[in-house]
């Protein structure tokens, strides 16, 4: 707290603060807050678009260095922002269920293991996953939303492995009609995220991971409005066409499909870190 005091004095003395800009400043603060509901959280975005939310998720989960890696241990996966679109309603699915109902979006699969940083696999790992539509809403973003969709929750086997089917994410505009909007705005800035999909792995003994994966070639990967995208976490996704193969993933009818296989690597840490969010 001295130090946010000192900064923020200094901050209004460098800039000569006027009266009307600390009652703009006061205004903006004041309608972000009642911006905010159970299902949006306009002041993780907030932070989210000043790279503040980047800022504290790396000094808090810095990435596996070489050095680091000269045991022979795996890179553990790289955290990323939480964004403001996390529920804790997500369904229970069970291993190669779908996450999405019908038509929202084209088929991926997702599948791999959870291993820890020996590369041993971390048997019933809690997996929450969210995402966006072909539309590229989620779904706390639809006035009608009667149940959570393309979100679910569901648990590594004793092996350590997971799998699931989604829809293909898509880019997408973070929310432009409250004050955050307005400010990307008058800073001339976009709102577009590429696109991902969202996930946050816990187990026991070992360090909670908020994570996403983005699609390799999209358009926002370099300049991300909320500065999440970091190069460990762009992954590919396969085309897969042959039925059989969809058949095996409970793809319906055949159709084809993306596949994206990857393996998560947790840290050995505090099992019983608490989500620090206000939703």
């Amino acid at each position: 707290m001295d130090k946010l005091v000192e900064h923020l004095h200094a901050f209004a003395r460098e800039t000569s603060l006027t009266t009307a800009e600390w009652q703009s400043t006061i205004k903006f603060l004041t309608r972000t807050g009642q911006t905010c509901t159970p299902l949006r959280q306009e002041f993780i975005l907030l932070s989210d678009v000043l790279g503040l939310s980047a800022v504290v998720d790396n000094l808090n989960h810095p990435s596996d260095d070489a050095k680091s890696m000269s045991d022979g241990k795996l890179r553990a996966t790289d955290h990323t922002v939480l964004g403001p679109f996390f529920t804790e309603d997500a369904a229970d699915v069970l291993l190669g269920e779908s996450i999405a109902s019908e038509g929202k979006g084209e088929y991926l699969f997702v599948e791999g293991r959870v291993l820890d940083t020996d590369g041993k696999p971390v048997p019933d790992a809690a997996i929450e996953t969210w995402e966006t539509d072909e539309n590229g809403f989620y779904d706390t973003q639809y006035a009608d939303r009667e149940h959570p969709d393309c979100r679910g929750r569901l648990r590594s086997d004793a092996e350590g492995r997971y799998s699931f089917r989604a829809v293909v994410p898509v880019p997408y505009p973070i929310p432009g009609d409250g004050p955050v909007g307005e400010l990307l705005l008058a800073l001339n800035r976009h709102n577009m995220r590429p696109a991902h999909i969202h996930f946050m792995v816990t187990a026991p003994k070992m360090e909670k991971l908020v994570t996403a994966f983005y699609p390799e070639g999209d358009t926002y990967l370099t300049n991300d409005a909320v500065f999440g995208v970091k190069r460990s976490l762009v992954v590919h996704f396969g085309d897969i066409s042959d039925p059989a193969e969809g058949q095996k993933r409970g793809i319906p009818d055949g159709k084809p499909f993306k596949l994206l296989q990857f393996d998560i690597v947790l840290k050995e840490g505090d099992a019983d870190e608490k989500l620090q969010s206000s939703l």
